[in-house]
């Protein structure tokens, strides 16, 4: 008969640390599996070196069998969340357990009770720990590793969630593109035209300048975003970290800016794939892991389109298309062989064709659960 499993807090380092170690045993046998850098995680949870827990709660949970970690959870109000959206929205996030049910349950269980006892009517996820944070369980596309900031997942956590009477809230897509296969003719026409008739100039980042240049990514991303599902404006002090992370992996040619008489309209954010680095580091950045990283970074083939925004006053006059046409070139003269382009939301119906205009081919889906509570 098996053991009595027990839902537990995170309270001391070693229960700290069993969590952080879970996903090694859960993946150690799937080659798509990228490792995170631990000391990553570790500062997502930290109220001084992550500014999204100033508006928000979290609380760490473990199932243990006996001495065994089986499986883990996390609990999250975010405030901000809840004041945009007039809600009451409870989230899950890290959710990692083992192939049985049962302790996934508990661990659910443990979550819902904890987003309850907050005055909870909703409880979404999964969200690690905002939808600006890897979020969503991998739906298709398993046969491949995610690319940087994209989540991955055993196929049966999307059994639990069914079997516990979780529903989707939200799919999101991934396009895509490879660079073998060229630009369209009839895009290099469209992107002429677009430039001649709204006077656009397209620049790349100005690293010399990077807190101006910030400012401005997140004035567009905020104008071009706010209508968006589950959407919720950055803080200054967020979009700041999120430069921080961006700046050693950030290749200025490949962050675009497209102004009209002087003023952004709109941005592209492309970053290279830095998971097929870490792939290799396990975890950790040891002096022989700094040594393979400086190493690997070289050979990185591939790139995720991050951000591609553009004002809500600027929309439908082809801005995004002039900024994905010039980030593809630059892309294409650095090396790089492929890029994803996510996540899209499902039924952003205007995006997704278009990613499929420039020759992207719909390749994953993710997906985000919700059930009233």
């Amino acid at each position: 008969m098996k053991g009595v499993v027990r839902v537990q807090r995170v309270e001391s380092r070693k229960d700290f640390r069993d969590f952080l170690n879970l996903p090694w045993r859960i993946y150690r046998d799937d080659p798509n599996w990228v490792p995170p850098l631990r000391r990553e995680v570790k500062s997502m949870f930290s109220l001084r070196k992550n500014p999204f827990l100033q508006h928000a709660e979290v609380e760490l949970f473990l199932a243990r069998r006996d001495d065994q970690t089986l499986g883990r959870i996390v609990g999250i109000i975010d405030h901000n969340h809840n004041q945009f959206h007039q809600e009451k929205t409870g989230f899950l996030g890290f959710f990692e357990v083992v192939p049985e049910y049962r302790v996934a349950k508990f661990l659910l269980d443990r979550v819902k009770v904890w987003c309850q006892g907050k005055d909870m009517s909703l409880l979404r996820g999964p969200m690690n720990l905002s939808m600006n944070d890897e979020c969503a369980f991998l739906l298709e596309g398993f046969d491949t590793p995610p690319v940087i900031m994209m989540p991955y997942n055993p196929p049966y956590y999307l059994e639990f969630m069914e079997a516990y009477g979780f529903h989707k809230a939200k799919d999101l897509y991934a396009f895509l593109k490879e660079a073998k296969d060229g630009i369209p003719e009839r895009v290099e026409r469209l992107v002429e035209r677009v430039k001649r008739r709204e006077g656009l100039v397209v620049r790349p980042l100005d690293m010399s300048h990077l807190k101006g240049e910030v400012e401005l990514i997140k004035e567009i991303y905020n104008s071009a975003w706010e209508r968006n599902w589950g959407f919720v404006p950055m803080t200054d002090a967020e979009m700041d970290l999120m430069a921080k992370r961006l700046k050693p992996i950030a290749v200025p040619e490949l962050v675009l800016f497209a102004e009209v008489k002087g003023e952004p309209v709109g941005v592209g954010v492309t970053v290279p794939d830095y998971n097929q680095v870490l792939k290799r580091l396990n975890g950790r950045l040891t002096p022989w892991g700094i040594a393979k990283f400086l190493y690997y970074r070289k050979k990185i083939d591939g790139l995720r389109a991050l951000v591609f925004g553009i004002k809500r006053e600027y929309w439908g006059k082809g801005i995004s298309l002039v900024l994905y046409y010039e980030t593809e070139k630059a892309a294409t003269k650095l090396g790089y062989r492929w890029c994803e382009l996510s996540w899209n939301l499902e039924d952003n119906d205007l995006i997704n064709s278009f990613d499929s205009a420039v020759g992207g081919r719909l390749y994953k889906k993710y997906r985000i659960y919700e059930m009233e509570i």
